[in-house]
């Protein structure tokens, strides 16, 4: 098919059609979850609407009668041949492939190595397309997930279709545009309402038991009109009036009046809340009185602290626009810090600075370490985890805080989830980290689809918020490793996920927009699909209950640049094997053998169970024939062996009270030597089932389909045959024979097709 042919054709027709005509608003009312015609009218098999007509439906099948071209079944807009991938530690040497555009990815092949290079329209950040060379036009695309490749196509005209198409493509002006919209997993791996049930703002609070005797659900946000940016439950002390509720709302910013996001057991309390519009001189009684409900709710302690995150020079700023911060002649028992966490647009500086270091062409390290050093991203995330620490310190020794920022939706969601973490131990598991990002990222407001950029909106408000949340995150795993059940793969799943909109979780900037868009009936959730990868994430060094609360070293050294994600696409710079994996891997293969040994160990038992009372059997029936021998002399004796196990062996089969294979605590199959029972063939099977010897990841470079390992690329094992396979060939979960537990693990395609021909 002639792309740009079709394109053209297909511009000058929608420049013919005025902006109210029939046609194009039928076009502009097509939904994602439009219904298939009836009369099941369809071109190269996609269907048709039902106001397209047959007579332009002929036309463009006589035009462009080629069908599409599709790869690994997605439709491709645009295939260019001999296109160079250049990797600027191989300059000398680029990549020639294929390029492939699809609807939603940007796919690039290298038939030599059969390698792949997958690029989500949605994880692009910029496409710039950089002067014509001698070896054709090149195209540098920066993504947010830190990976800056240049394509380098050999004919102008065919690398400006692709750059016009991706311009359009990347970032959807509407949200309704979005890729979960559409999404459909290749498999059937869970419904589409999996997921969106896992997390509820009531449970989370209950398990802080509340409400309780001090605070109270207010039911005065159940329509968002206390604050639309809030959740519908919000809690809030139970002095609390509703004078006091709508009058502090109304002077906070954006009506976002102090609400509880975390009670301590020692009844200290996290509060969040936004900046008031205080300007120079103005002040609201019911505010005071708010903020001294708040301050009776823990009678452990006479003060608590107001945080405000802002640098003070930035908050005496706003005082200039009518806002500000709290007057403390105003504010009895109360005591103010401000802690310095710089607004959005410096961080997202800062950020562009980090990733101008990463990717220099000949990096000295002089030359790295202080682009680093200028970049001030270091200093930013100390400056976070510090403002957290103080927090965390605060509630530890009995005092409730009462945190905000300018909104309160960016600096405040990080040091408030900062500060959980570093206190309770439930938010350092997988399940209680994702409660606390829908609690205090979701549900209380973090405008994510500006943050992350999802569709065309102010540059100015995009700011990697976020981000520093899960470094922040991770440089607590590196310093205390064995308190998190997580790894550093469930921070950049979550990270890619976040900007992909493959998964509607993250989609919007606050409860209601989601709802508004229902997203729970249109979209799949990002819990639902990582609950069918937790083996993936789990850290092999977790062990719970170690220690209540942990606290962050916030030495200089200590601070670390996270490398695995910001320079986790440079080639060369990382170990072979990550440590985090081969750690899970040897932890799963002596699950694996335990489980095992342990079936073994009970069929052996059954077996000497079995041979112990067979044994008593035979004896008595043997002292009791004696007996009648003795006493009856003139009796002939038989001596057919043949004869006389059969006749034990059928008095053993008739015994129904005490014969050893008939037990019911068995936590098998019962064993017997009836043919009808448990077989030969089927006691060897369940022996050969289980891999004994697993295959050492060290010298595997490639799969069985030829995919090639990276450093990002998982390798598993197959717990039947033991061998190293990718996750697409190891897509299956079965329970193996020769396992006690019954528990689904990993199987290759191969075993698990073995497996279905040996089942009955």
């Amino acid at each position: 098919m002639d792309f740009t042919r079709f394109m053209n054709k297909f511009n000058e027709i929608e420049r013919q059609l005025s902006p109210t005509s029939a046609l194009r608003l039928s076009f502009d009312n097509i939904s994602p979850e439009t219904e298939e015609p009836p009369d099941g009218k369809r071109l190269w098999g996609v269907p048709v609407p039902p106001f397209v007509s047959d007579k332009v439906v002929s036309w463009i099948e006589e035009e462009f009668n080629e069908a599409p071209v599709y790869y690994n079944g997605n439709t491709v807009l645009k295939k260019v041949e001999n296109v160079r991938m250049i990797d600027r530690y191989n300059t000398k040497n680029p990549t020639v492939g294929t390029l492939y555009l699809t609807a939603t990815h940007l796919i690039f092949v290298e038939p030599d190595s059969n390698k792949e290079t997958w690029i989500l329209h949605m994880h692009i950040a910029s496409i710039e397309k950089l002067p014509l060379s001698t070896t054709g036009s090149p195209l540098l695309i920066r993504c947010k997930t830190f990976l800056s490749v240049t394509f380098v196509i050999p004919k102008d005209s065919e690398c400006h279709d692709v750059y016009t198409s991706l311009m359009k493509l990347f970032q959807p002006v509407s949200i309704n545009k979005l890729y979960c919209f559409n999404y459909q997993p290749a498999k059937d791996d869970f419904p589409k309402n999996v997921g969106w049930d896992f997390f509820k703002l009531e449970a989370e609070f209950k398990h802080m038991l509340v409400p309780n005797e001090n605070w109270t659900l207010c039911s005065m946000n159940e329509k968002y009109e206390l604050c639309d940016t809030y959740p519908r439950q919000i809690y809030v002390p139970k002095e609390a009036t509703t004078l006091m509720l709508i009058s502090s709302s109304r002077f906070r910013s954006k009506g976002r009046l102090p609400a509880l996001t975390y009670l301590h057991n020692n009844k200290a309390s996290i509060c969040r809340c936004s900046q008031p519009l205080s300007g120079f001189s103005a002040r609201c009684l019911e505010d005071e009185q708010m903020l001294e409900a708040i301050r009776k709710t823990n009678p452990n302690n006479d003060y608590m602290f107001v945080v405000d995150t802002r640098p003070r020079i930035n908050a005496m700023a706003n005082r200039a626009a009518g806002k500000g911060y709290e007057n403390e002649a105003f504010y009895e028992n109360i005591k103010f810090h401000f802690l310095g966490i710089e607004n959005i647009h410096v961080q997202r500086a800062s950020l562009q600075k980090v990733l101008e270091a990463c990717e220099q062409k000949s990096p000295t390290m002089s030359a790295f370490l202080n682009a680093l050093e200028s970049s001030g991203w270091l200093k930013h995330i100390r400056s976070i985890l510090d403002t957290s620490s103080f927090i965390a310190n605060a509630v530890d020794k009995g005092i409730s805080v009462v945190v905000h920022c300018s909104d309160g939706w960016d600096r405040t969601a990080q040091v408030c989830s900062l500060a959980q973490l570093m206190l309770n131990p439930y938010y350092r598991t997988i399940k209680g980290f994702q409660a606390l990002i829908e609690k205090d990222w979701l549900a209380f407001g973090h405008k994510f689809s500006e943050r992350c950029g999802h569709i065309q909106t102010d540059a100015r408000e995009v700011s990697p918020i976020f981000t520093q949340f899960l470094d922040c995150t991770w440089q607590l795993m590196s310093q205390r490793s064995e308190s998190f059940e997580f790894n550093e793969r469930f921070l950049l799943i979550l990270h890619d996920h976040v900007h992909s909109c493959q998964f509607g979780t993250f989609v919007g900037n606050c409860e209601k927009d989601r709802l508004d868009l229902k997203l729970a009936e249109r979209t799949f959730s990002l819990w639902g699909y990582m609950s069918n990868h937790l083996n993936e994430y789990i850290n092999p060094l977790y062990k719970p209950n170690v220690d209540e609360s942990i606290k962050a070293n916030l030495a200089p050294q200590c601070i670390k640049f996270w490398r695995g994600m910001y320079s986790r696409f440079e080639s060369g710079i990382h170990p072979r094997e990550p440590l985090g994996d081969l750690l899970l891997d040897s932890k799963e293969h002596c699950n694996s053998l335990e489980d095992h040994v342990q079936h073994l160990t009970k069929r052996i038992a059954s077996f000497k169970n079995y041979i112990s009372k067979s044994a008593k059997k035979l004896q008595d029936a043997t002292t009791t024939t004696t007996t009648k021998v003795t006493k009856e002399p003139t009796t002939n004796e038989i001596n057919d062996n043949k004869y006389n196990y059969d006749k034990k062996l059928s008095e053993l089969s008739a015994a129904d009270d005490d014969h050893p294979l008939k037990a019911s605590n068995m936590s098998f199959a019962n064993l017997s030597l009836n043919a009808e029972q448990t077989s030969p063939q089927a006691l060897s099977e369940e022996i050969s089932s289980v891999a004994l010897d697993w295959k050492s990841m060290r010298n595997v470079t490639t799969c069985s389909c030829s995919t090639p390992f990276d450093q990002f690329s998982k390798k598993t094992h197959c717990w039947r045959c033991g061998e190293i396979f990718c996750e697409r060939c190891i897509d299956k979960n079965v329970a193996l024979p020769g396992h006690d537990s019954g528990k689904p693990v990993p199987v290759c395609r191969g075993c698990f097709r073995q497996m279905q021909k040996q089942s009955p």
